[in-house]
């Protein structure tokens, strides 16, 4: 059976850092509404922490998503632990705080895999020294068949690679292919399994259309990150996008209507 997320004949709903735009990033809890919801997969973000252990965070340090103070990597994960991870979540420009409190921690990969047993998965790998870790874990719970892993980082990917897990397009892999991409050039062979882009790279729009065919034309799927807006979304569909993350999935479950 082909993993979802390499099928090039889908359309699918994945949960960005889960049901962001109404609960805590990269928690259980936002995991959990985002697979109530309905969505064909989740997206989240793994640092590792000082004693080797993967977590799921999408900053180097705490600051942002938690009431802690303090880098990732410089951290145990008993230290980790004890802070907050929906202390910060607000909706209403800080006037409310509905997850504060609440005992909403900072998952291992570990733990968030536990949690959602075959559901697929795109790894975000935030630094390379996470591979390692991950790829261990992996393949010691032997749920590699279930995930998609992707990096901004090449170096972070390459281990993957080399152990035949599909790996997203990392910036490096991508920027050769810019030029190409607009005269419709279709590679022989592409150094990645799936294509994972925003829509723009800094101020610079991406050919998202161009893209989707020169990784269609390989067998591949396309990914576009992150889409919030129902008329974005048929639009990037009808452009042969296969798979949209978004903080709000229930808008896109609704724009798109019915199974993927």
């Amino acid at each position: 059976m082909v993993l979802p997320l390499l099928d090039p004949a889908r359309r699918l709903v994945i949960g960005h850092r889960g049901n962001r735009a109404h609960a805590p990033e990269d928690t259980l809890e936002s995991f959990a509404q985002a697979v109530a919801l309905g969505v064909d997969a989740i997206e989240f973000d793994v640092h590792v922490t000082r004693d080797g252990v993967p977590v799921v965070i999408h900053d180097p340090t705490l600051e942002r998503t938690t009431d802690g103070h303090g880098v990732v990597a410089e951290m145990t994960l008993a230290e980790i632990g004890r802070v907050d991870a929906g202390a910060r979540f607000t909706t209403d420009g800080g006037r409310t705080f509905p997850y504060r409190g609440k005992g909403i921690r900072v998952p291992t990969l570990d733990e968030t895999l536990d949690a959602f047993r075959g559901l697929p998965l795109i790894i975000e790998l935030k630094v390379a020294s996470a591979s390692q870790p991950v790829l261990s874990l992996l393949e010691r719970r032997g749920d590699s068949g279930r995930v998609l892993l992707g990096s901004f980082l090449q170096a972070a990917l390459d281990p993957f690679r080399r152990a035949g897990l599909p790996t997203g397009s990392s910036v490096e892999a991508l920027k050769p292919l810019y030029v190409p991409a607009l005269f419709g050039a279709r590679p022989t062979s592409l150094p990645f399994d799936a294509m994972i882009i925003p829509p723009r790279h800094g101020l610079l729009p991406l050919p998202v259309a161009q893209f989707a065919r020169m990784v269609h034309a390989r067998g591949g799927p396309a990914h576009v990150w992150t889409v919030n807006d129902p008329a974005e979304a048929r639009a990037y569909w009808a452009k042969g996008v296969n798979g949209l993350l978004s903080d709000d999935p229930a808008t896109l479950l609704a724009a798109r209507g019915g199974a993927a």
